[in-house]
This record gives C-alpha cells, structure tokens and sequence, in this order.
C-alpha cells in the first residue's frame, strides 16, 4: 500500500518547527530529508524514523516504549515515531541528523 499525499502534508504539519524538512517521493513512498540528511520516512501512512542511539534514547525515555517497524519486506527495522507528539518526533529527527554523517560530494573523476 502507498502512503497517501494526504498523510504526507500532516506529518509536514507536524514537522514545521523543523526548518529545512524536505522529502522525496519514492515507489509510492516518501523518503525525508533534514538539514540533507535521511533521517526516515513515510512507509504506509506511517512515519519511520531511522534508529540511532540518541533516538532510541530519547524515545525510550520520553514514550516510555519503543515500537519498531520495517518500511518494507526485507528493510531493517526503523522507529515508529509517536506523530501524536510532534514535540518529541521533532527532538528525534534533530538528534538522528546530527548523528549521521555529513553527505559526502561526489568525486571528480580527472579524465
């Protein structure tokens, strides 16, 4: 099932404390960027985040649980983000781009 436009401009909605959220749709999917960095996505209608140490800390501190899920068969498992607390989803994604690597150029070849 693809996730709907619809539910795609609510988690946008609930995101816009972010500046600079981007997405990019993806076989019926959304991919989310921030600060120009994966940190998830919209999988099904749901919204799932990628699983670094700071993020499952802060959502197992903050929920009190953590759910998982996987985008799709195969795929690794990925948070679910509480999209009811768009306070801690915020907090998370902030924490899960400044974990992850800065995106690295692509390398000119010299002919």
């Amino acid at each position: 099932m693809a996730s709907s436009k619809e539910y795609l401009t609510f988690i946008l909605d609930q995101l816009s404390e972010l500046d600079g959220v981007s997405y990019r749709p993806m076989m019926g999917e959304y991919v989310l960027y921030y600060r120009g960095r994966v940190v998830g996505g919209v999988y099904d209608d749901r919204l799932l985040l990628k699983p670094t140490p700071t993020a499952l800390r802060l959502m197992a501190d903050n929920a009190g649980r953590l759910e998982t899920d996987v985008p799709y068969e195969g795929a690794k498992e990925m948070l679910a983000a509480d999209v009811d607390d768009p306070a801690l989803t915020c907090a998370v994604i902030r924490a899960i781009a400044d974990e992850l690597p800065e995106k690295r150029g692509k390398r000119r070849t010299d002919a």
